[in-house]
């Protein structure tokens, strides 16, 4: 009888502590911060191509960026100034965000404009993944990502060169998100 029950009282010893770490690990997940903003990301077929999270913090705002169903390649990246995606073009979704009315391109010395993101770089057997800081930039109000007319992020065919007025030579846009307030 003493053999048994202790194997009965490690089993439920062990039991235990494996279900406080899930509790710990469900609790953790739930602490999560929500987005602030986010863009469903589809193509011009309307499939389901990824996901832009935005979140406000002290600095600015940071995009999280995850694109899936890309070949590997390197495409070029922006937000654009009007909050629609029509396809099969997307050019409803307006030129390159640039509140402050500078030149295109992170490289460019007369550029950036705040729209100005890092190229998208998909490697063999991942998905896209890109975390960007856009500093001193509002949510929302006149300079805001989502001002009267809203905005979207686009991905497109091609690589940014990062210093070519006024897309820098990114090619077609592919994809495009359009970002809602939560």
């Amino acid at each position: 009888m003493t053999i048994r029950s202790r194997p009965s009282m490690l089993a439920i010893v062990a039991a235990m502590t494996l279900l406080g770490g899930c509790a710990a690990l469900e609790q953790r997940g739930s602490r999560a911060p929500m987005p602030d903003s986010s863009a469903q990301l589809v193509d011009n077929a309307g499939a389901n191509r990824g996901r832009v999270d935005v979140f406000r913090n002290s600095g600015g705002l940071r995009l999280e960026v995850v694109a899936r169903g890309f070949n590997v390649g390197t495409y070029g990246m922006h937000i654009h100034a009007v909050g629609r995606c029509d396809g099969p073009d997307f050019t409803t979704a307006g030129p390159h965000w640039n509140p402050t009315g500078s030149q295109h391109g992170r490289d460019n010395p007369l550029g950036a404009h705040r729209g100005d993101l890092p190229n998208l770089v998909v490697e063999p057997g991942m998905i896209g993944q890109v975390t960007v800081s856009i500093p001193a930039t509002a949510l929302t109000g006149a300079d805001g990502l989502l001002d009267s007319d809203g905005a979207a992020l686009v991905i497109h065919a091609q690589p940014d060169d990062l210093k070519t007025d006024p897309t820098g030579n990114s090619g077609g846009r592919i994809v495009c998100g359009v970002f809602s307030a939560k």
